[in-house]
């Protein structure tokens, strides 16, 4: 015993491990292992098992089993059989669990997730056995999965509710397949046979919804193991329930003249005949005023409420959000990345092998001409040959380490070189800027003296200057000296003012020159030799127009490239005319400035 308490703690360690991940590679994994556990669990006494898969409740296990109903097929081995079986194995842990650590969450959570699960899978299902692939294969597998959630619903009879008013189980009834519907009918008589107790549990909403179907299905079907189930389901409904009797006779008038009209002969005569005797014997009396309906009207009033009450069922599907097209539509886009990656991936391990087998060839040609060379050497030129190859190597590898240490240590200062840069671009600017704005403010017409200074200022200022002269004369030059380098310096000065202009104008005509012979050397240097010359070549040295067209080409490629640079790196190449100065650039001040000659 102690052993076999071992194994099981092994067990549910190997399974909590297989559905920590909750993928689809272990599921046929965990499915072994949970079949060979309950098997081994069914032989010994009751309170095991239930510890057992309380067990596995705690541990996560069942979750990863009622995640695993929505798994894909296709991705598993068996397909919906592996899934079937996974089903039947969870419904099988639920009942006779007994109690468990947070009972609210198992019976209100988890348990209804089990089963939307089975639903779903029961959906799947349906969709197959519609489409004529494996329908015998799918319908069984349709009839076991009933059959699990069956057997839950047995056990916990407030899954009803879940179970009639989910999606899925609308879309299993809406499907107009006869075996689909016998299957789906077989499983509820299935539990109200075991399990008549349900039926008084069972909510009037909920009743009612089940009572619809069945008389839709008894109405519009008229395949005999249909009728039969459902003349058993209603039996069983009456019998079980008190109210349901009133609940027919108000919403199915005429229902017992339907059954004998429809059913009648078709092999299950003895329970019609209960049916309808149930049906006419409780009867409630009709007063004398209300005359009889024929069998016509009772029948059109059947059909037309089984119809419109499919009809909402209907409708409330058709309003569902519509994403087929597009689910498609993505579906295609995504195979075809996955077909466009997978053909990449392929022509790039085409080319890597290629390069590899291409680089391995060369090598093996690189050795076989070493040898070659080695064979022909004398042998006392080889260790001198072998040296010269390590040398080689070892200057290779060092070039090749170098220059990868210094273009990881250019990556990692590259922040640093762009701000370095941009800060001497920027300071760049801002000298020549300063500059220009010197050299415009000396661009000036002729002087034209302080501003306010009158005849009594200028004799004020002539008296200031004889005083200032008589306090502190020179004791290097003498007054006539004073007198004659002054008025030497303001003759310079003005000489300096007139000739300013054709200064400023033979310094453009310079740096035309120099440009042109810049021009010119570029061209010299480019030319071909005089055995390639040909007139075209020879044409651009005659023509004194084409320099200058070159070098505005220059310039105007230069000037495209430099639009192309960021704000900073074009502060430097600003340029701007003496013309475009306002008037206020050539004002100076000149209240200190004094110019000789007599006052």
């Amino acid at each position: 015993m102690a052993s076999l308490g071992k194994d099981d703690g092994n067990v549910n360690t190997t399974l909590r491990k297989l559905t920590a991940e909750k993928s689809e590679e272990s599921f046929m994994q965990v499915l072994s292992e949970m079949k060979e556990l309950l098997s081994r669990k069914a032989m010994g006494d009751q309170r095991g098992l239930e510890k057992c898969k309380q067990g596995l409740y705690d541990d996560g296990v069942l979750a990863y089993c009622c995640t695993s109903l929505k798994f894909n097929p296709a991705k598993i081995d068996g397909g919906y059989a592996s899934i079937r079986q996974m089903a039947d194995i969870i419904s099988t842990c639920c009942v006779g669990i007994g109690s468990v650590r947070d009972e609210e969450i198992f019976l209100h959570r988890f348990l209804p997730s089990v089963t939307e699960n089975l639903l779903f899978l029961t959906h799947r299902l349906v969709n197959r056995t519609t489409g004529n692939k494996g329908h015998v294969e799918m319908l069984s597998h349709l009839r076991k999965v009933f059959d699990s959630l069956s057997w839950l619903l047995r056990a916990y009879s407030h899954l009803i509710p879940y179970v009639l008013h989910s999606k899925h189980y609308e879309s299993v009834q809406l499907c107009e397949d006869d075996e689909v519907s016998a299957v789906t009918l077989m499983m509820w008589c299935n539990l109200f046979r075991t399990n008549g107790a349900v039926l008084s549990e069972m909510g009037r909403q909920a009743l009612n919804s089940l009572m619809d179907d069945v008389v839709y299905k008894m109405s519009s079907s008229s395949n005999p193991v249909i009728g039969s189930t459902a003349t058993k389901i209603l039996l069983l409904i009456i019998e079980e329930n008190s109210e349901s009797l009133q609940l027919i006779h108000k919403h199915y008038n005429g229902l017992d003249d339907l059954v004998r009209k429809d059913w009648q002969g078709k092999g299950f005569d003895a329970a019609l005949q209960q049916l309808i005797h149930r049906l006419q014997t409780q009867v409630p009396k009709r007063g004398s005023h209300v005359k009889p309906s024929s069998e016509e009207q009772i029948r059109a009033a059947t059909v037309i409420q089984a119809a419109w009450r499919a009809h909402q069922t209907r409708s409330r599907i058709k309003k569902l959000p519509r994403a087929v097209s597009t689910l498609q539509r993505s579906f295609r886009e995504k195979r075809r990345q996955q077909r466009e990656e997978t053909e990449k991936s392929y022509a790039e391990e085409e080319l890597r092998q290629q390069v590899l087998l291409r680089r391995k060839r060369a090598i093996r040609q690189f050795h076989q001409r070493q040898l070659h060379l080695m064979e022909i050497l004398p042998a006392d030129q080889l260790s001198r040959y072998l040296g010269e190859l390590e040398n080689r190597a070892a200057l290779l590898i060092q070039r090749v380490w170098r220059g990868h240490r210094e273009r990881q240590n250019f990556q990692k200062s590259r922040y640093q070189l762009r701000q370095h840069k941009a800060a001497v671009t920027l300071q760049r600017a801002i000298l020549r800027f300063l500059k220009r704005r010197r050299s415009q403010r000396n661009i000036l017409s002729s002087w034209k003296g302080p501003r306010g200074l009158t005849d009594g200022r200028r004799t004020e200022l002539r008296r200031q200057i004889e005083e200032h002269i008589s306090l502190y004369a020179s004791s290097v030059v003498s007054a006539e000296g004073t007198l004659e380098l002054h008025e030497k310096a303001q003759s310079m000065l003005q000489q300096h003012l007139m000739t300013r202009a054709s200064d400023l104008i033979q310094e453009q005509h310079r740096q035309a020159l120099l440009a042109q012979i810049n021009t010119d050397m570029e061209l010299l240097l480019n030319a071909p030799s005089l055995q390639d010359a040909s007139e075209e070549a020879s044409s651009l040295f005659l023509s004194r127009s084409t320099p200058v067209a070159v070098c505005a080409r220059q310039s105007h490629n230069f000037m495209l490239q430099s639009m192309r640079l960021p704000w900073w790196r074009r502060l430097g190449d600003e340029s701007s005319s003496p013309e475009t100065l306002s008037h206020k650039d050539h004002e100076m001040e000149f209240e200190s400035l004094y110019l000789g000659g007599t006052l």
